[in-house]
């Protein structure tokens, strides 16, 4: 139907949503931004006004499956499964991201969302707090359901119904500084791992950081520091290189906001919690499958001289992935036959027909996202039974199978 909105278009409105109100709830945050747009300029990039991910924890199975449902409206599939507890952190995770580069163009946001895996807690007692607590919750209004529905129904939504659905789906991502458990319980989790009260102890899925692209992360990281930004001391990913791979990621560390606890929340009894953040990112060329066992060889041993730091290193050992296009002043009809090897793509470069250029990285290291999530928690906590990640059990509660990233 031609009165649909397209999804990029929700999708946009969205990050702009979400971003304008975690400006409001973080101001350092906007400070960030600012820090971001002060690097793209001098490195004369354009300012990268769209904002590239964000984070948020879930608590139970059907949240996932919801917010699967909700994402899709707005285009966002899950791409990827992420074992965290390999890390100490008890959840296992994928992201909802456009598919397709096309898409990405139009609006690159995605969401990494992580659901809360109840074998890491290692205590019976407050294992069943939490089957207690998740019951308080219900984390999309009705209007929010009818809405998804209805896109469902007929395929999509109309600007009006879309505007509809994206002030109510905002407010499921909002802090709402309010505890569904008592001040007791709260330490508790936060004893557990803190990363369990951020989830457990409230009653949505409040945003827990979002991420700006930036050109240069090494110089935004001195800029966050000149400024008074409380900057991780360490940025995560691979090193400087001159032919930056995969993802790099460095943060201001999470402050102190009020939460009221249960069960009076009238601010007689009230405490900090410390998980929120502001994140920036620079994204590099896609490892293929080859050079993602190398780069994680290199990982172990803290060692990154064997990955090669040039372009045409990259290409010819099938290390990163390349798009093949037709250089400008090259029509179709100059290529007499089809590649078919990689000496005739080596071939047709040669002759100035064909240009490669390394296709971004689109998605998440685990081992990163680990180290950025532990930055910002105020205590490591003593969850993790031993037990590794569950892609069965975690695609069961999504509903669908996830995307594999190399596949796209």
């Amino acid at each position: 139907m031609s009165d649909l909105i397209s999804a990029w278009r929700l999708r946009q409105m969205f990050t702009l949503r979400l971003s304008k109100m975690y400006c409001d709830e973080v101001p350092a945050y906007g400070r960030l931004i600012d820090v971001v747009n002060k690097i793209n300029r001098q490195s004369l990039s354009p300012d990268v006004s769209d904002i590239r991910h964000g984070a948020i924890r879930l608590a139970l199975p059907d949240e996932l499956s919801l917010l699967r449902r909700a994402f899709r409206v707005l285009g966002m599939h899950p791409v990827g499964y992420y074992d965290l507890a390999t890390a100490g952190l008890p959840v296992h995770s994928t992201a909802f991201r456009p598919l397709t580069a096309g898409e990405i163009g139009k609006n690159p946001f995605r969401l990494f969302a992580s659901l809360v895996r109840l074998d890491q807690i290692a205590s019976p007692a407050l294992q069943r707090d939490a089957k207690r607590l998740m019951e308080k919750r219900s984390i999309l209004a009705p209007q929010a359901l009818a809405q998804i529905e209805q896109a469902e129904r007929k395929g999509g939504l109309t600007h009006s119904e879309g505007e509809l659905f994206l002030s109510s789906l905002i407010e499921t991502f909002r802090w709402r500084g309010k505890s569904v458990a008592s001040r007791q319980v709260y330490e508790a989790m936060i004893a557990e791992h803190p990363l369990l009260a951020d989830v457990l102890c409230f009653e949505n899925p409040h945003i827990n950081h979002l991420t700006p692209h930036v050109s240069d992360i090494d110089a935004a990281q001195s800029e966050m520091i000149a400024q008074g930004l409380p900057a991780k001391k360490k940025i995560e990913g691979p090193p400087q290189r001159k032919c930056p791979v995969l993802l790099r990621q460095t943060a201001f560390r999470a402050l102190e906001e009020t939460v009221r606890f249960a069960p009076a929340w009238d601010g007689a009894d009230e405490g900090a919690h410390t998980a929120r953040f502001g994140e920036i990112e620079q994204r590099g060329a896609a490892l293929t499958a080859r050079g993602m066992t190398l780069y994680d060889d290199c990982l172990s041993r803290d060692a990154f001289a064997d990955l090669p730091d040039d372009w045409d290193t990259l290409r010819r050992k099938g290390l990163a992935w390349f798009r093949y296009t037709l250089t400008p002043d090259t029509l179709a009809s100059d290529i007499l036959t089809q590649p078919s090897s990689p000496e005739d793509f080596e071939d047709l470069l040669k002759d100035g027909i064909l240009s490669a250029a390394p296709i971004v990285y689109e998605d998440f290291l685990p081992v990163s996202a680990a180290g950025i999530f532990h930055s910002n928690l105020k205590q490591a906590g003593t969850s993790a039974t031993g037990q590794r990640g569950n892609k069965d059990a975690f695609e069961q509660a999504l509903g669908s199978k996830v995307h594999d990233p190399q596949a796209l």
